[in-house]
């Protein structure tokens, strides 16, 4: 089982992201998630990092996989562009690059003016994006004239020596048979088994599996719990408002509905080891191969310090 560390792209700033790099890596950590996003969730979050450039620099500070948790292929950037950013990636990482994709949200997505498809539109979207991303990969020209996307004479010249596997997000049942019909892992934020099951009767098989959890590390549960209420109260935000709303201040709206106390029971918050130890052992028995754990709060060295002492030398 690998234990990772997930970079905040929305919360922290490119030299705070290469610092946090580098402690997981001192720290023991196996390696790195890291969010795309156009937008921070809320304003209280305050930033929003490029991630190609982020994952560049990273490539060149430390020397873990990373994963992108997770790119939306469809509409802000066309999956053609996507597919060079990747290959891009992996050839920087020496290999160590892994694409994860999903259908996105509307808050990062409807920048341009572009109508914010359905569900099922979405997936058709994302099944229809991958197919180009892998059809670039394979060298050469390469033309596709689909339903949703046209390239014509696109080749990407600077490739890696193995194709870049391709992890799909997915929360609900269409999502999650997808993953197993087209990627190659499966990417969640919630330790649900019956979707892991799900991802690997549907054809992912044995293929690798990633979970993901939040922290806010403190001195108390007390004062973790109200660094995670200031920063990501978004968090208690239920079912698919996440996907619809379209900026941070209608999050900052909704979230207005959302008790610190809903909050808190997204998060790991505060300084005691077993609580994170319960978390990942969720995760491991829910079918999860690799977990990677997020702080948010001024106190990241903290927790990358707790993890080197008390939980990644138990979990060996």
């Amino acid at each position: 089982m690998r234990i990772g560390y997930f970079l905040s792209s929305e919360e922290y700033s490119p030299a705070e992201l290469l610092e946090q790099a580098r402690g997981a890596e001192r720290a023991g950590f196996g390696g790195l998630w890291i969010s795309d996003h156009y937008h921070p969730w809320m304003d209280a979050q305050g930033q929003s990092a490029f991630v190609w450039s982020m994952i560049g620099a990273i490539s060149q500070a430390c020397g873990l996989p990373i994963t992108t948790a997770v790119t939306c292929p469809t509409v802000r950037i066309h999956p053609a562009v996507i597919a060079q950013a990747a290959a891009t990636s992996a050839v920087l990482t020496g290999g160590r690059f892994r694409l994860g994709v999903g259908t996105g949200e509307a808050l990062n997505e409807h920048i341009f003016g572009d109508a914010w498809p359905e569900l099922d539109v979405r997936l058709e979207m994302l099944e229809e994006a991958v197919e180009i991303i892998r059809g670039l990969w394979a060298g050469g020209f390469h033309s596709h004239h689909g339903k949703h996307y046209t390239v014509e004479n696109a080749r990407i010249y600077t490739l890696p020596e193995q194709p870049v596997e391709i992890l799909v997000s997915g929360f609900g049942p269409k999502a999650v048979e997808v993953a197993g019909r087209i990627g190659d892992g499966y990417i969640s934020v919630m330790p649900d088994g019956d979707m892991v099951r799900r991802f690997r009767e549907s054809g992912g098989g044995a293929k690798v599996a990633q979970g993901g959890f939040k922290a806010a590390f403190a001195d108390t549960a007390e004062e973790g719990a109200r660094i995670a209420y200031r920063k990501w109260p978004n968090a208690g935000v239920p079912g698919e408002l996440s996907q619809v709303l379209p900026s941070p201040r209608h999050f900052e709206q909704a979230s207005q509905l959302v008790t610190p106390e809903a909050v808190a029971k997204a998060f790991v918050c505060g300084n005691d080891p077993e609580e994170h130890l319960e978390t990942i052992r969720e995760y491991a028995d829910a079918g999860f191969d690799e977990i990677y754990v997020a702080n948010t709060g001024p106190h990241h060295q903290g927790l990358l310090d707790m993890y080197a002492r008390e939980i990644l030398p138990k979990l060996g």
